[in-house]
């Protein structure tokens, strides 16, 4: 007893000497008033490249028009959205592949031994070049190459399966539990490697006893489609591609000493709509009107306007990503082109219990669950889909951890505050 009493007395000594010092933070000018810590750095907003900001609003989300399914799956209701910053156009095949040659550089570094010791961490030491023309290199890289059995004409090319994205993130619904209160941190991160390579065979597998196999074979690399959104993407591998790129420029900003900014993730439905939009209200477009045309004639869009005729919008399948005119927020072909995955899981009831403010329905659940449960709500339309698809009100699904060839998605980002846009 008396140990502990002394242990105590002790501790509490330690800390009103430390109180009297001042502690480490403190300023000295303080005089015993709250004042806040300093000294503080001087922040400035980024404007994350390639993106536009959405202010904070309230809107009706829901159709603009008639049910003309009476599919009841989007009753009208009042939301209210805080701001955030959203990509102009969908993620394109040269955006994406720099996440895929990431991965694929980060693979061949660490088979190479190009890593160095941070902090008793092994890290790749990305100071270090690898030599992709020298024989030698490709030895050391037989891993991440196709077997023989494999190879056309007898090509060391990397195979794409073994591309691998290790992904690291917070289970934030479980975090929110009551009874998970005081646990460990561990108990909520989720770890989880993702196959990040398109599935090219998307454009093949989704049409039978059509010709696709030129898009099969180009899409994804040829130089004439980097300005193309990307296709044949899952929304595990789009949800990967938010993390890479939140953690691509964290390491980035903290490499410069900057205060990191919050993580890039797909956007839930309701921030999807309110952006597709524009700051129109109750219109059924992002261009506004009732029409698809305008009055010379001219379709507004990409999608399918006719039985069979792809073509009359300008493009075959899917058009440049900042083709057409934009909507008033600055954002590209919201509706058509190719539909967009959102963060939300799809329930034909959601907008009956999900909050008025900044709504989100998202559930992360295993590949095995049964079917219902891996819907994720996509929105847009496509290339290949007729005009209803393209209203903005208009909800519809794929399931997760399937590609699709008129299947895309943008980023959304939540900034601490907005930068002022020169």
């Amino acid at each position: 007893m008396k140990l502990n009493y002394v242990k105590g007395l002790l501790a509490v000594l330690l800390v009103s000497l430390l109180a009297s010092c001042g502690g480490s933070k403190t300023p000295k000018n303080a005089q015993g008033q709250l004042i806040g810590v300093s000294p503080r750095p001087k922040y400035t907003p980024p404007v994350p490249y390639g993106m536009v900001y959405i202010p904070a609003g309230t809107f009706h989300m829901g159709p603009s028009d008639e049910d003309v399914n009476y599919a009841f799956t989007a009753r009208n209701k009042s939301i209210s959205i805080s701001g955030f910053y959203m990509d102009a156009t969908e993620i394109t095949n040269n955006e994406y592949r720099q996440f895929v040659q990431w991965v694929q550089d980060s693979i061949a570094h660490i088979l190479l031994g190009h890593v160095k010791s941070d902090d008793g961490h092994d890290i790749i030491d990305w100071k270090q070049k690898i030599n992709w023309k020298d024989k030698g290199t490709w030895e050391k890289l037989d891993a991440m190459v196709y077997s023989e059995a494999d190879r056309l004409y007898g090509r060391k090319d990397i195979d794409v399966g073994k591309l691998i994205y290790h992904q690291e993130t917070f289970n934030w619904d479980k975090a929110k539990l009551r009874e998970n209160i005081g646990k460990p941190r561990s108990t909520f991160i989720v770890k989880k490697d993702v196959p990040i390579y398109p599935d090219t065979l998307c454009w093949i597998r989704d049409f039978s006893y059509a010709y696709n196999e030129p898009m099969t074979r180009m899409y994804f690399w040829h130089p004439a489609f980097d300005n193309y959104p990307v296709v044949g993407v899952n929304w595990h591998q789009a949800t990967a591609f938010c993390e890479w790129r939140s953690k691509f420029w964290e390491d980035y900003r903290m490499s410069k000493k900057l205060f990191t900014e919050d993580k890039f993730q797909l956007p839930s439905e309701a921030q999807w709509e309110y952006a597709a939009r524009g700051g129109r209200e109750q219109t059924p477009y992002p261009w506004g009107g009732y029409y698809i045309r305008n009055k010379k004639g001219c379709l507004l869009a990409n999608f399918k306007p006719g039985r069979g005729n792809y073509p009359e919008d300008g493009g075959f399948y899917t058009v440049r990503a900042d083709a057409y005119w934009p909507n008033d927020y600055g954002l590209y072909n919201m509706s058509g082109n190719v539909a967009e995955w959102t963060a939300d899981i799809f329930y034909e009831n959601a907008y009956s219990f999900t909050s008025d403010m900044n709504p989100y329905l998202r559930m992360d659940v295993p590949d095995d669950a049964p079917l219902k449960m891996k819907r994720k709500a996509i929105r847009g339309g496509s290339w290949k889909d007729v005009g209803y698809f393209l209203q903005t009100g208009t909800r519809t699904y794929e399931y997760q951890d399937s590609a699709k060839s008129y299947v895309g998605f943008r980023c959304t980002i939540a900034l601490s505050r907005r930068a002022k846009h020169r």
